[in-house]
C-alpha cells in the first residue's frame, strides 16, 4: 500500500466531511455515539465480528467494511489478542478526537513526503520512532485506527465506503506500521523529474509472505494448501514458514491433449525474439511478434488473449504494428480490445470482447501479466482458443520494494535474487496459461514466445499440467511452424467429445485412492467435499501442513 500527496489531500477531505457528518449526528441522534463510546469502554471483545446488510429507514445498519488488514479478517476475531482485550485507549473513543488524531497524522506524512529529497528505506519501527518524536503519538494508539475508523463509519450509517478509502488506507497503514516491527519496510520515494505529474510515494511493503499464512497455522491443526500454479513444490514452503507433512501433484484429469504448449523462439528471418530490456525495442523482433499474432488469427477461431510483460513495452509494440501496417492486418481478420490502466475501461472493453465473440466475429485482447485480466478472468470455451505470451514477465529490477524484498530473501532464506525472479516471473506464466483452460471441455493454444523458454531452467519452473503437453518437437519453433501446429491442433481439438471421453475426465474417489496416498487424517471424502472435481482439469497440488 501507498500514500501519497493526492490521496492524503483526499484524505483530508474525509476527515472534514465526518466531522460535518457528526454535527448532524450530535443534533439529531446523539444516543447513537454515546453507545459507542460506552462500547468502546467495554472493550471490543465483546463487539459481534459478523457485518451484514439490515436496511431500515433508508440506512444500512450494518456495513461491510474492509478486514482487519493486519490478519485480513474481520475484527474482532483475528486481531493481536493484545488489542482484543483491552478497551478502546481513552484519547480515541471520542469520535471528534479520534478524527483529530488522524489529521495530525495525515498532516506528518505530508511534511515527510514535502521533506524528502532522496530515498529512504526504513524498518516499521524506525518510521514509528521517527512519527513518535513529530507528533508524540504512542504505538498503542496507531494500533487501534483500523478498528476505531470502522467503528465510526459503522456508527454514523455511512453507506458510500469507497469514498472513504483514502482515509481508510491511512488508518490501515499506521495499524500494520505499529503492530509489526519486521516483515515490512517503508519506503520513500522522492519526485521523479524526468516523469511528468510524478509525486511522491510513502509505501509500506510486505517482504514476508509467511505474515500472512501465520494466523491460519497458528488456529488450525492441519492445512491443505492447493493449486495448479505451485510449482516448483519446496519453494513455497520457505517463503511461507512451515514444513509441510505430505506433498503431492495429481495429474491432469483429462482423456485427451487439452492443450497444445509451443514455444517459439524465432520469427522467420531465423532472428531470435524476445522480450528481454537490450532485444525489446528490436524492429525484428516487434516486426516477428505482429506476424506471429496475424498469422494466428487466420487459423485460431473466436478468440486470442495475449500477455506481454508491461504496460510500456504493450504500448511500445502497438505503436510499432501500427508503423508497420501489421495492426491493420488484425483488425480487418479479428477486432482488437485492449487493457488498461482504468479498471472502468477494462471492464468495458471486456463486455464488448464477449460480444464480438459471441456474434462471431472473433477478437484479440491484448493484456498485461500480473494486470487484472492475468490475475481474475476466465477465457474459458470459445472465449480463449490461443494464448500468447511475449516474453517472460520479470519484475522490474530497479523497483526499491523489490530490492528489500529481494534482500529480505537473501538473508532469512538464503534464496537468491536470480532464483526468485525466475519463479515469479514463470508463476505469472502459468497464470496466464490458465485463463483458457477452466473446465474438462476447454481446449487451447499456448504459446511462449520468447527464446528464453527454451532453457530447461526456465521450462522446469512451469507446472506439470503444462510441461506433460510440452513435447520435444514443440520446441525451438519458428512463427510459421507454430501457426501450422496450432491449425492441426485446433482442428483436432474441436470435434466433440464422446460420453465415454467426458467420464474418463472426472477424478472418482477409487481414482483418488488408487495414488496409494498417505493422508493422516483427512478422509478422502472430506477432500471430495472440498473441491468440484467435475471441473477440475489442471493437476491438483495438494500441500499439507501439520502443526502438532
Amino acid at each position: 500500500m501507498y500514500l501519497d500527496k493526492r490521496r492524503l489531500k483526499v484524505a483530508s477531505k474525509n476527515i472534514k466531511k465526518l466531522k460535518d457528518r457528526i454535527k448532524e449526528v450530535k443534533e439529531t441522534d446523539t444516543k447513537r455515539l454515546n453507545e459507542e463510546y460506552n462500547r468502546l469502554v467495554e472493550g471490543l471483545s465483546t463487539r459481534s465480528s459478523t457485518d451484514s446488510y439490515e436496511f431500515s429507514q433508508g440506512y444500512v445498519e450494518e456495513i461491510a467494511v474492509p478486514g482487519n488488514p493486519v490478519e485480513g479478517n474481520p475484527i474482532p476475531a483475528v486481531l493481536p489478542n493484545d488489542i482484543i482485550k483491552e478497551s478502546m485507549p481513552p484519547a480515541i473513543r471520542r469520535a471528534d478526537l479520534f478524527l483529530n488524531f488522524l489529521s495530525s497524522i495525515i498532516n506528518y506524512f505530508r511534511r515527510r513526503i514535502r521533506s524528502t529529497k532522496s530515498v529512504v528505506k526504513e524498518t516499521p519501527a524506525k518510521c514509528f520512532h521517527h512519527l513518535n518524536e513529530k507528533t508524540g503519538i504512542s504505538k498503542k494508539y496507531l494500533k487501534f485506527s483500523h478498528a476505531r475508523l470502522k467503528s465510526l463509519l459503522h456508527t454514523l450509517k455511512i453507506t458510500n465506503l469507497r469514498e472513504f478509502n483514502p482515509l481508510t488506507l491511512v488508518a490501515d497503514f499506521v495499524t500494520i506500521l505499529a503492530t509489526f516491527d519486521q516483515g515490512f519496510v517503508c519506503i520513500i520515494e522522492p519526485r521523479d523529474t524526468k516523469i511528468e505529474n510524478s509525486d511522491c510515494i510513502l509505501q509500506l511493503s510486505c517482504l514476508d509472505a509467511s505474515i500472512a499464512m501465520k494466523h491460519v497455522f497458528d488456529r488450525f491443526r492441519s492445512v491443505i494448501i492447493t493449486s495448479g500454479t505451485l510449482s516448483p513444490l519446496s519453494f513455497y514452503p520457505k517463503v511461507l514458514g512451515f514444513d509441510p507433512v505430505i506433498s503431492r501433484s495429481f495429474p491432469m484429469s483429462s482423456s485427451r491433449k487439452v492443450i497444445c504448449p509451443m514455444v517459439v523462439t524465432r520469427g522467420d528471418d531465423n532472428n531470435p525474439i524476445s522480450s528481454a530490456y537490450n532485444k525489446r525495442n528490436d524492429a525484428s523482433v516487434i516486426f516477428n511478434y505482429g506476424k506471429l499474432l496475424g498469422g494466428l488469427c487466420n487459423s485460431v477461431p473466436d478468440v486470442i488473449v495475449c500477455f506481454f510483460t508491461s504496460y510500456a513495452f504493450m504500448e511500445n509494440v502497438i505503436l510499432s504494428w501500427n508503423e508497420q501496417g501489421i495492426l491493420q492486418d488484425i483488425q480487418r481478420k479479428k477486432l482488437i480490445f485492449i487493457e488498461t490502466k482504468n479498471v472502468v475501461e477494462t471492464t468495458i472493453a471486456l463486455q464488448n470482447f464477449k460480444c464480438a465473440c459471441d456474434r462471431g466475429r472473433g477478437a484479440v485482447f491484448l493484456s498485461i501479466a500480473r494486470g487484472k485480466v492475468a490475475e481474475g478472468i476466465d477465457f474459458d470455451r470459445q472465449y480463449g482458443r490461443c494464448v500468447i505470451m511475449f516474453g517472460i514477465p520479470f519484475q522490474y529490477t530497479k523497483s526499491h520494494s523489490l530490492e528489500s524484498r529481494l534482500e529480505f530473501l537473501r538473508s532469512e532464506h538464503n534464496i537468491q535474487a536470480s532464483e526468485f525472479l525466475s519463479f515469479d516471473a514463470l508463476r505469472q506464466t502459468s497464470q496466464c496459461i490458465g485463463r483458457v483452460v477452466r473446465s474438462k471441455t476447454d481446449y487451447g493454444v499456448v504459446i511462449l514466445a520468447d527464446c528464453r523458454y527454451n532453457t530447461k531452467e526456465k521450462r522446469d519452473k512451469l507446472p506439470p499440467w503444462v510441461t506433460s503437453f510440452l513435447e520435444k518437437g514443440y520446441l525451438n519453433l519458428s512463427t510459421s511452424n507454430a501457426i501450422h501446429l496450432s491449425k492441426n491442433f485446433l482442428g483436432q481439438s474441436s470435434q466433440p467429445m464422446s460420453t465415454l471421453e467426458l467420464n474418463k475426465s472426472l477424478l472418482s474417489e477409487s481414482d483418488i485412492r488408487s495414488k496409494d496416498i498417505d493422508m493422516p487424517s483427512i478422509s478422502v471424502r472430506n477432500l471430495s467435499g472440498c473441491f468440484d472435481w467435475s471441473n477440475s482439469v489442471h493437476d491438483l497440488t495438494i500441500e499439507v501442513a501439520r502443526l502438532d
